[in-house]
């Protein structure tokens, strides 16, 4: 982290600096609904400050930290001749929840293949709090559920961390949620430690003019739910539609160059077999990952 953190400040003329709360949650997930016995593992992260929250995957900020780095150097040294290479583990969660004080105001921002989505949630949390408590870790809780996403939710809160907020998409409990689960125990949430941090304000890395990175850069296209159900479907639909148009806008600078591996690892530079090995890819994952944590985003 300390060696990320040191290129970071060689590329920024000017940081900015925010002290924040930042809880770690382990989160636990079955990501096909049939193999329940392949239960998954990610550190996510929950950074809160006076202004607000923001809710992530640390193995993919580490990662993308690395990539964006080792971009902008290869920009300044030969941007004519780009390669994206992620040695890091990517993570396995690829989205966050970004929730600004004090009305709570929540944004999902996630992915549809080369397109990044700012999604305004249209509904919060209704709770019911009951009078179960327990002690979790070094915390006293007491229980409260909420319908959410298309899920039944049990939560845990504490008193004793003084912040309305909790992973993910949920806040509004007298108290900092300390465990959280659905009724199917697909996806579960539970705090496991907590520090005091400085966090320096983000610089978007900027690109040549024409230039589009997959996976990275590029604005937030800023939609309501309705719009991005619509957007899925014709991804899985269509899953290389945003390659292939890539693909040909940056034909013309000959600036990036489409790679892939094939099932036994054999690497694959032609565009017709990169694409055909990347739609057989995303449909299989399709079928791998049916079971997201807010199902009826994806219906």
């Amino acid at each position: 982290m300390k060696k990320i953190l040191s290129l970071s400040f060689l590329l920024s003329a000017i940081l900015i600096f925010s002290q924040s709360n930042r809880f770690f949650y382990e989160y636990k997930f079955i990501s096909d609904s049939t193999d329940k016995a392949d239960i998954k593992k990610e550190i996510m992260l929950l950074d809160i400050d006076k202004n607000g929250s923001n809710y992530y995957s640390q193995d993919k900020f580490v990662s993308d930290s690395t990539s964006k780095a080792d971009l902008e150097k290869q920009l300044k040294l030969s941007p004519n001749n780009i390669n994206i290479n992620r040695r890091e583990k990517p993570g396995q969660i690829s989205y966050k929840v970004r929730k600004q004080y004090p009305d709570f105001k929540t944004y999902l921002f996630t992915r549809i293949s080369s397109d990044s989505y700012k999604i305004e949630e249209d509904q919060k949390p209704e709770w019911k709090i009951l009078q179960n408590k327990q002690k979790i870790g070094a915390y006293n809780t007491q229980k409260a559920t909420t319908n959410f996403g298309g899920r039944e939710w049990t939560a845990w809160f504490s008193t004793d961390l003084p912040f309305q907020d909790g992973p993910y998409k949920f806040y509004g409990l007298p108290g900092l949620i300390v465990k959280i689960e659905d009724k199917t125990g697909s996806h579960s949430m539970t705090l496991v430690g907590n520090k005091m941090i400085a966090i320096a304000a983000e610089k978007e890395t900027e690109l040549p003019q024409g230039v589009q990175i997959y996976g990275m850069g590029g604005k937030d296209i800023e939609i309501n739910k309705n719009q991005f159900k619509k957007a899925w479907k014709s991804y899985v639909n269509d899953p290389t539609k945003n390659m292939r148009e890539m693909m040909m806008k940056n034909t013309e600078t000959n600036r990036v160059v489409f790679k892939t591996t094939s099932a036994n690892g054999k690497e694959i530079s032609d565009p017709n077999q990169v694409f055909r090995e990347m739609e057989k890819k995303a449909k299989e994952g399709f079928k791998k990952n049916n079971n997201p944590i807010e199902p009826d985003l994806y219906k």
